[in-house]
């Protein structure tokens, strides 16, 4: 005999109900780059099959993207509270950069790494400044940083690569764990981080809240204030945090290269950016998020590398990743701005009343 179930309509069985998320988590809206995913991979099978089908290709795919994931991983926590970072990118190089100065100057390992980490965190610091202090909208703001951060990175590198750097330091992201380097640990690492703090945490429902609510000038609306939600803090936080992710994976990304090169920060913005908007129209109805981007960030390399591997020029990665940002922004528009953004602001409300009450 069905029953009925608690709050529902009689004929709403458990079993209806439980066929009708299903199919909801399945809808192509929902988890359309896992449906890109299965073409590209049989499309490629077939077109490559002799190299893209290989241990070693998914192997490689996996640790060298890692980088690449781990910045996008970090560019959803500004994102979410309604920051567009434009100098994310830059904040790579800059990582990359001081890191790779500091080590040639002879400090040890962990002192370089450590000032680096703060390198990307004053970055933050400075960006939020231009935001909530000048008021410069966001998006402008960190496009002024960005073209600021390339003249610091050309200072100090003289425009060329660093080079003999320690040879031990190189193994931060060459060394390797059941097979694969350590930069992909570290990015899954850090990702189970943010996703418990965005997703488990009240500080999480305090920047989906910021992010729903921000005005043209990137500044916080009332609804938000009304709240009792410290925006401006908010801001701060997840643009450090951004910062910090992204000079992390700079140092990654000298350490995979033996030396600091100065031009590799602005060939992260484009991918990054179209894994993080792509991977808000995953999971998560609409809402930016971790594995969400995860995700997208390796359908995308998925992308790039079949077609690296069938031989093609070598501009057609820059076409996929500008196409693959197109379509990401078409369907998270698409979607709608999510009911759930909107919600944070009361959800946030509720909590803050049970966290009072106990």
């Amino acid at each position: 005999m069905n029953v009925a179930a608690p709050g529902k309509a009689p004929g709403e069985t458990l079993p209806v109900l439980a066929g009708r998320r299903w199919r909801g988590a399945l809808a192509f809206r929902n988890v359309a780059a896992l449906y890109l995913l299965a073409v590209m991979v049989v499309v490629f099978s077939l077109w490559v099959p002799d190299s893209f089908l290989t241990a070693g290709t998914w192997r490689s795919l996996l640790s060298d993207q890692a980088i690449t994931c781990l910045v996008a991983v970090g560019l959803v926590v500004p994102i979410a509270a309604g920051v567009v970072d434009l100098a994310i990118g830059t904040e790579v190089g800059l990582g990359a950069i001081v890191v790779a100065w500091l080590l040639l100057g002879h400090l040890p390992v962990a002192v370089a790494v450590l000032l680096s980490l703060m390198a990307g965190a004053g970055v933050g610091v400075f960006s939020w400044l231009m935001i909530t202090r000048a008021r410069i909208p966001s998006f402008i703001a960190t496009l002024g940083v960005s073209s600021l951060l390339t003249a610091v990175i050309g200072w100090l590198s003289g425009s060329e690569q660093i080079v003999g750097l320690p040879e031990g330091f190189s193994r931060i992201a060459t060394g390797q764990f059941l097979g694969l380097a350590y930069p992909f640990w570290i990015m899954i690492a850090v990702s189970i981080l943010l996703w418990y703090v965005l997703e488990r945490t009240p500080l999480g429902r305090r920047i989906y809240a910021t992010g729903g609510n921000v005005d043209a000038m990137g500044g916080s609306s009332e609804a938000a204030a009304l709240a009792g939600i410290r925006t401006s803090r908010i801001i701060l936080g997840a643009l450090v945090t951004g910062g910090v992710v992204a000079a992390g994976a700079g140092l990654l990304e000298t350490a995979q290269l033996s030396a600091g090169d100065p031009t590799i920060g602005p060939g992260f913005l484009l991918p990054v950016i179209a894994a993080v908007f792509l991977g808000s129209t995953q999971f998560r109805g609409g809402r930016f998020n971790i594995w969400g981007t995860v995700v997208a960030a390796y359908v995308l390399a998925v992308g790039v590398k079949g077609l690296q591997l069938a031989g093609l020029p070598i501009w057609t990665p820059d076409l996929f990743n500008g196409a693959a940002l197109l379509l990401a922004v078409g369907l998270a528009a698409w979607r709608g701005k999510p009911a759930s953004r909107r919600a944070a602001i009361p959800r946030f409300r509720v909590t803050a009343r049970a966290d009072g009450a106990s």
